[in-house]
């Protein structure tokens, strides 16, 4: 046999030993594999449920997002509660210079009728409205179209005097600031009656009178402020003086209102 025809055997032997083996051969990330554990299965199908769920909530999140800017209110309505904001914080800083000097003559009749208690809450009410003021922003730099209150829909109705009014989430929680503002303030007032043996008389509490503490002259007109303040006040004035928790809550130092009692005040309507 030539060397040549040698070669040529040799070659044809080489490569059929290799079309074997790639026939019989198996991928070596698949040998020796088993089964597949339940419990990675299961952990697996969690993985993916928490991932479908994630991928969902951002989904809703686009939408509810997307939904709210449609809602925006038009641009000339945005103006009108603008122009009505500008007015609203004018007049109340005319009634918070007024109310202070309203404040100094009741001082001294306190004083005078020898009630120290109800004198020494007075002045710090007083003290707490000096501070207030001070925070009121000034009209010129506020920026009102920033302001969410201002280009949000109504979401909310309520009726006070017989008449309805509609507000949205901003407006309502200055409704609800109003109600707890009024019972905490209304419940010092009347311990400090009950200090010093005065008849119950709410109405002639200077923080009732007054009826404006925590307002700040925004969102809602001072009128419905006014309002509800004073339907927390009497409620937390009759809770101090008679010494029982009918309406609110004494904890961590603090009165508050019952959230059963303020949404029974309040009333709010949701409009859709």
């Amino acid at each position: 046999m030539s060397v040549r025809r040698f070669d040529r055997l040799l070659v044809a032997a080489a490569v059929i030993g290799a079309v074997s083996l790639v026939g019989t051969s198996a991928p070596a990330s698949a040998q020796g594999q088993g089964p597949q554990d339940p419990k990675q299965q299961e952990q697996k199908k969690q993985q993916e449920l928490k991932k479908q769920q994630g991928q969902k909530k951002q989904e809703e999140q686009k939408k509810e997002q997307e939904a709210k800017r449609q809602q925006r209110l038009p641009q000339q309505q945005q103006q009108q509660l603008i122009d009505q904001q500008q007015q609203r914080l004018v007049q109340y800083r005319d009634q918070l210079d007024q109310q202070q000097r309203l404040s100094s003559q009741q001082g001294v009749q306190l004083q005078q009728q020898r009630r120290m208690a109800q004198y020494g809450v007075q002045q710090q009410y007083t003290a707490r409205l000096r501070e207030q003021q001070r925070r009121i922003p000034n009209t010129r730099d506020y920026d009102y179209w920033g302001d969410p209150y201002f280009y949000t829909p109504p979401s909310y109705r309520y009726s006070r005097g017989g008449r309805y009014y509609q507000t949205n989430e901003y407006g309502a929680s200055v409704l609800r600031q109003a109600v707890n503002y009024g019972y905490e303030e209304g419940f010092w007032a009347g311990r400090a009656d009950r200090e010093d043996r005065w008849a119950f008389n709410y109405r002639d509490s200077y923080a009732y009178q007054d009826g404006i503490y925590g307002y700040g002259g925004f969102y809602i007109d001072r009128a419905d402020y006014n309002h509800y303040f004073r339907e927390g006040f009497r409620r937390g004035y009759e809770d101090a003086y008679y010494g029982r928790y009918r309406y609110g809550e004494y904890a961590t130092g603090r009165p508050s209102v019952l959230g059963t009692v303020l949404s029974v005040i309040l009333s709010l309507e949701p409009l859709r």
